[in-house]
């Protein structure tokens, strides 16, 4: 939408490429998912942490200026023209909020993150990040995240595969084969599930490192003779101790280089990956995390959003049907008061998914019952007014 500001200038309304507005069921599925995780999330005993989404733009980029996600970030300045950005993640943010903590520190964090990058299917600018990460972590530590997304993969009815590889493994590898530029590489090999294989294979061709294309086809056999593959080993034997199935992938290495041992991603039903992961280095200090966005989640999950809500119409009795109202809400009941004609509250409650309706005249509170209404079956249940019987509802 597009307006005339006083100046003459044209205003739009819509929101900028890459962020949208979520209400209604959007809203309420995002809600949900948030929910579920953050619950997920405290049962296994991480604790909630909350940071700035504005930090300094040097701390943002730390020490990994070269990664596609860290060239994306969002700059601006302040009125003191300070250099500043938006965050891109949490995991920096770590190097902070860990300090001085008992480890193993254990923490969640649920929020917006930004990247200035293009915006392609359901890859967004603006996107809520669910993170988990544990400062001193082992490999045992790090099956317990992936047991913990699990489970929030289950609860959303998401189909879901956990793929693993390491990238000690890949730097074995490519010190073994003579291949130089290993960071370029890694970023390379990782794009095979994105791009063509004969494109993939260009881009190493002009680094010198074109035979790791053969290399990955080989069977997970092969990859054992390596001394860092013992750590995806401990991960799917600890990870199968939670009751979860691990799939090694040797071309997975994740786009930032910051990871220095397992990674992981979770793959479902869309081209783009939903969760994401690995170890990495707060200071000298082992760690893991993986994260995902709630809008990919909304991609995937299967769950359906279904709020039990009731319309009060009140027919010139505001004061019986507003008390009513509070009454339905002390018995957990979602409520709310229409005060209008019947016709325009049953269109009203239609527009808004509200499949219960509850009219109240002075015929219901001269005979001290009231009739719930389901929108959806056309049933009515009698109910008494002062004390509406919460089983019934």
């Amino acid at each position: 939408m597009v307006k005339q500001t006083a100046g003459g200038q044209e205003m739009t309304t819509e929101p900028v490429k890459g962020f949208k507005d979520k209400i209604g069921k959007d809203a309420e599925k995002a809600a949900f998912i948030r929910e579920v995780a953050r619950q997920t999330f405290e049962k296994y005993n991480f604790q909630e942490a909350e940071t700035p989404i504005i930090e300094y733009e040097e701390f943002v980029k730390g020490d990994n200026k070269k990664d596609e996600a860290v060239s994306d970030i969002f700059k601006l300045k302040d009125k003191g023209k300070r250099d500043l950005a938006l965050r891109y993640e949490f995991t920096f943010q770590l190097k902070r909020v860990a300090k001085n903590q008992k480890l193993p520190f254990k923490r969640f964090q649920i929020g917006p993150v930004f990247r200035d990058e293009p915006v392609t299917g359901n890859r967004l600018r603006q996107f809520t990040q669910c993170d988990i990460d544990t400062i001193g972590a082992t490999v045992k530590d790090q099956a317990e995240l992936l047991a913990a997304f699990a489970e929030i993969m289950n609860a959303l009815k998401i189909n879901y595969t956990i793929f693993v590889n390491n990238r000690k493994l890949l730097n074995e590898i490519m010190e073994e084969n003579g291949i130089k530029n290993k960071e370029e590489a890694m970023r390379e090999l990782d794009k095979l599930d994105k791009l063509p294989e004969k494109e993939v294979f260009e881009n190493l061709k002009k680094i010198k490192a074109e035979k790791l294309i053969c290399i990955v086809k080989n069977p997970e056999e092969f990859f054992k003779k390596y001394p860092s593959y013992s750590e995806i080993d401990e991960l799917k034997k600890y990870a199968s101790l939670y009751g979860v199935r691990v799939v090694f992938s040797p071309t997975l290495a994740r786009g930032l280089s910051y990871y220095t041992g397992n990674v992981y991603e979770i793959k479902s039903d869309i081209k783009e990956t939903i969760c994401g992961g690995g170890s990495y280095l707060v200071g000298e200090v082992e760690s893991a995390g993986i994260s995902f966005s709630i809008e990919r989640m909304m991609a995937v999950s299967n769950t359906i959003i279904d709020i039990d809500k009731i319309l009060v119409v009140s027919l010139n009795e505001d004061k019986k049907a507003i008390k009513l109202s509070m009454d339905l809400r002390k018995l957990g009941k979602n409520a709310s008061v229409y005060f209008g004609k019947p016709s325009k509250a049953l269109e009203y409650a239609n527009s808004y998914g509200i499949k219960k309706v509850i009219f109240v005249g002075k015929e219901e509170v001269e005979t001290n019952k009231i009739k719930l209404k389901n929108m959806l079956t056309g049933k009515e249940i009698t109910l008494t007014i002062e004390k509406p019987e919460k089983d019934k509802l």
